[in-house]
């Protein structure tokens, strides 16, 4: 097997393996399950790891690499109006392609699927003209982001209260495994070709206001269709006696989503194509080296979505009817603190998002770092989940207090933090937040008798808010450290901060 990849399915494993056994405890303890069921959990963790890793790899040698030659052959044109075009195909292109996107669209009855990719698309393209003018123009992008969190308020109060939810989960959904790796390679992109120091900070922050667009659009959406009556179709159960049984499960869903991931990755591969046509940026190697990069993204999709689809979100909807219904059901709160600190590892997104930032920070913001502070802040996010699904609580009294203070931390904190704090909320609330913590939370809204559309929703939304918080605190607790130690030689400084750092929040 290639080292990379076993490497790659060795992290997926390391990420996995936590919710798996809290999983098995929990099917032990409170919530007993037939063996059939654990069967199907267990077979979908076995392909989502293996997914995972194949997903990763493939990122890295292709969607990273086309981003990165992409932005730099783009800027390089010194066509504004070339420039702006292209990225607003490209975001559109991405975001058609982005699975996470359709988990979403088939939950919202009111409005047709292709109605609310197309609204979402065009939102997230229109807004990747924004980031990239950002760019050009050396914008502050605390300013970018107060300006328009505040318009999206305004406009939020405008749209029927049982769409909100929905809304602010289309903005987490839709930056997942196929758009953050490309956006962000397109900013390191349109960045390199500025030789200013803030050139590199400056190619984070595309995720951010990416985000935001599709909650705008999808909020005017909401006000043309006046969508009252969306619905979530929870995930049923398959009633499973043998591994036979199991085996043909998974292999009845094997095509529809193979299908599925075929068609999303048709216009990155289109891209592709086209571009080394008129550029001819790679030789044969590299072509070679992409190609099978793209058929390993491929191929790990397809097995992470259908391990996550069959296997983990019956469970998840099975595990929140089960507690809420017991006598125990505010245990959901610290049984989803435990969880949302480990599912956030197990998404694809944040893995390459966490590379790429210590890559361009070079080390001073690690892979480690970063992990813990996200871990931190999607438990927080799902603790608050778990408290609106039993209390019915309205989410406006969350995310409006958490974007102020997360607006307030982005004039304080270095701006590199700012990027990559509205970057991580993106990718953060992904696969597997909408395919296992949403059944959770519908599952348990269900049993107590809430509002599954105004209380279960929302809570991809608040996991994707939860880092915006958690990384800019880091932020701060960063300065302050390069300030505690700024008359120590500059040799010692990096290493004694990096250290300090990660003591911090080990």
């Amino acid at each position: 097997m290639n080292e990379k990849l076993k490497e790659k399915i060795k992290e997926s494993l390391s990420s996995v393996l936590p919710i798996t056994v809290i999983v098995l405890l929990l099917s032990v303890t409170l919530v007993p399950m037939e063996i059939g069921t654990l069967a199907l959990f267990l077979t979908g963790a076995v392909l989502l790891i293996v997914g995972m890793g194949f997903f990763q790899l493939g990122a890295e040698m292709t969607m990273t690499p086309l981003g990165q030659s992409v932005g730099s052959h783009v800027i390089k044109s010194n066509k504004i109006w070339f420039i702006l075009a292209v990225s607003f195909v490209m975001g559109v292109f991405i975001t058609i392609a982005e699975p996470d996107l359709q988990v979403l669209a088939n939950q919202v009855a009111s409005i047709p699927n292709q109605v609310l990719v197309w609204t979402v698309a065009v939102g997230v393209g229109l807004f990747l003209v924004v980031a990239v003018l950002r760019i050009l123009f050396h914008v502050s992008l605390s300013n970018m982001l107060l300006i328009f969190y505040i318009l999206l308020f305004v406009l939020s109060f405008f749209s029927p209260d049982s769409f909100t939810s929905v809304a602010f989960d289309s903005g987490g959904v839709t930056t997942g495994p196929m758009t953050v790796p490309f956006i962000m390679a397109l900013g390191v992109g349109f960045s390199a070709s500025r030789s200013d120091r803030d050139g590199a900070s400056d190619s984070f922050g595309l995720v951010a206001l990416c985000s935001i667009g599709p909650v705008m659009m999808v909020l005017l959406l909401g006000i043309f269709y006046n969508p009252t009556d969306a619905t979530y179709v929870s995930s049923e159960l398959v009633g499973v006696s043998t591994t036979q049984d199991v085996v043909k499960q998974f292999a009845s869903f094997l095509p529809q989503y193979g299908e599925e991931v075929l068609i999303s990755i048709l216009p990155i591969a289109a891209v592709f194509i086209i571009f080394q046509i008129f550029t001819r940026s790679y030789h044969k190697r590299q072509v070679l080296r992409m190609v099978v990069g793209l058929v390993y993204t491929i191929f790990g999709l397809i097995l992470f979505l259908t391990g996550v689809n069959v296997g983990f979100a019956p469970v998840g909807n099975l595990l929140g009817s089960g507690l809420a219904e017991s006598r125990f059901k505010w245990l959901l709160i610290p049984i989803g603190i435990v969880i949302g600190f480990y599912i956030v590892k197990a998404e694809p997104a944040v893995q390459v998002l966490n590379k790429q930032v210590e890559d361009l920070s070079s080390g001073t913001i690690s892979r480690k770092m970063m992990n813990t502070a996200l871990s931190i802040g999607v438990a927080c996010a799902v603790a608050l989940s778990m408290v609106r699904v039993l209390t019915g609580i309205n989410i406006y009294w969350i995310i409006i207090p958490g974007y102020a203070l997360s607006l307030i931390l982005s004039r304080f904190v270095p701006s590199v933090f700012v990027g990559i704090a509205f970057d991580s909320g993106g990718v953060a609330s992904g696969p597997m937040t909408s395919t296992f913590l949403l059944p959770l939370a519908m599952g348990a809204c269900s049993a107590v008798g809430g509002n599954i559309v105004t209380d279960a929703f929302g809570v991809v939304a608040l996991v994707a808010m939860a880092p915006l918080i958690a990384i800019q605190i880091m932020g701060l607790i960063y300065a302050h450290k390069s300030k505690a130690a700024a008359a120590l030689p500059a040799e010692e400084l990096q290493e004694d901060t990096i250290v300090d750092i990660e003591e911090d929040f080990e």
